[in-house]
């Protein structure tokens, strides 16, 4: 499709805002979890609060990717919003333990969709030499979600309740969804839904090409899966009682350079960039892991804002470059699957090794800075063997 000019124009503000209402939808939720699912009596589970999710998430990316290249971008945004609509008003009514983890599975589905059509949306109306920049401030919209949705929700649930927070989440989904209406497809060719679509083989799973960024994605979201896990409890401990306080300091952090960080990777190269933000990413874990105090963990969510901030238009930008245009959903997917892994594998590890015992947190988080420095690594032997 001809590359609509500027990238400034109205089918881009609308799909940003669209992610902004989608994603403080479930990101409103993840602070009150661990203790919701305490007071239900799986305090042992909480590790797959977000590996659960994360699980259906990477399973369904195959399926969006080659939906969001058959049936089209808007389409499958729709699902993925409507999937979050759903579970909230489900999750009052699924009081026990499994019904909760039943619905974490479930909800996982919406962001195996929602992103993966979003990213290739996005990259249809932006022209080649912008996608950095395009990429960041679509993660500004996505990001101030992120900021604003753990904080609503924490303050929903001291002056509501739980439900009230859960319904809250489906009206904000609402609202995702209905933006998508009378938006126009991009997808060139897009064809009428059918069976065969969902028949994904082997070719269907992962786009080789992109495999470098997919391998990054994964190596440096291990640390986020651990921090969704960890975070709310270890504030608690050191003094932090409004759980979305430090998602809202190190998501605000991400707002301020994800635009700066985008455009710079347009001009000076994804790689270039992609180093830097992981190296923030490190320093960041060491600083939350070794400054025990309410400062310590805030100063250490504001560096692991701008690490973020860096990372992400950085690698979206990256996975788009080596993508060929045909095959623009499936790439995605794949550095999506390689991010929800991480995610998921982080939070897995850190709760089972975690288990109510916070002397152990620290640990985990110099661990996360360990693998993170794998990333690192990778990154300079491609350099070096360009």
């Amino acid at each position: 499709m001809k590359a609509v000019h500027p990238i400034y124009n109205w089918p881009f503000a609308m799909v940003c805002l669209s992610s902004l209402f989608f994603s403080a939808s479930f990101n409103m939720l993840i602070p009150e979890l661990p203790a919701y699912l305490s007071s239900l009596g799986g305090a042992e589970y909480k590790g797959l609060i977000i590996a659960l999710f994360t699980l259906t998430a990477g399973i369904s990316r195959p399926f969006s990717g080659k939906l969001t290249d058959s049936i089209g971008r808007i389409p499958v945004m729709a699902i993925g919003s409507l999937v979050c609509f759903v579970c909230g008003f489900l999750y009052p009514l699924l009081t026990s333990v499994a019904g909760f983890l039943l619905l974490r599975l479930i909800h996982g589905f919406s962001t195996g969709f929602k992103p993966t059509a979003t990213a290739a949306y996005v990259a249809d109306l932006v022209p080649v030499g912008r996608w950095g920049e395009a990429m960041g401030i679509h993660g500004l919209f996505f990001s101030t979600g992120m900021a604003l949705g753990p904080a609503l929700g924490s303050t929903i649930v001291q002056f509501y309740s739980m439900d009230v927070l859960f319904y809250a989440s489906s009206f904000l989904a609402l609202l995702s969804i209905a933006i998508l209406y009378n938006m126009k497809e991009t997808l060139p060719g897009k064809q009428r839904f059918q069976l065969r679509h969902l028949q994904v083989g082997r070719n269907d799973i992962f786009e080789w090409k992109v495999f470098p960024a997919a391998l990054v994605t994964l190596l440096s979201y291990l640390s986020y899966g651990a921090i969704l896990t960890l975070v709310p409890d270890w504030g608690d401990f050191i003094g932090i009682h409004n759980k979305g306080l430090f998602f809202m300091v190190f998501t605000i952090a991400s707002l301020v350079v994800r635009f700066v960080a985008g455009k710079f990777s347009d001009r000076r190269g994804r790689e270039t960039v992609i180093r830097g933000g992981l190296i923030m990413l490190v320093f960041s874990l060491i600083v939350m892991a070794s400054w025990q105090s309410s400062w310590g963990l805030l100063a250490g969510g504001v560096l692991y804002g701008i690490a973020t901030g860096i990372l992400s238009p950085g690698i979206n930008a990256w996975t788009v470059d080596m993508s060929d245009p045909d095959k623009r959903g499936k790439a995605m997917a794949t550095m999506y699957i390689a991010l929800e892994a991480g995610i998921g594998l982080g939070a897995l590890i850190a709760g089972t090794i975690y288990q109510d015992h916070i002397s152990r947190i620290p640990g985990l988080f110099y661990s996360a800075a360990i693998i993170t420095l794998v990333a690192i690594v990778y990154m300079y032997w491609r350099k070096k063997h360009a």
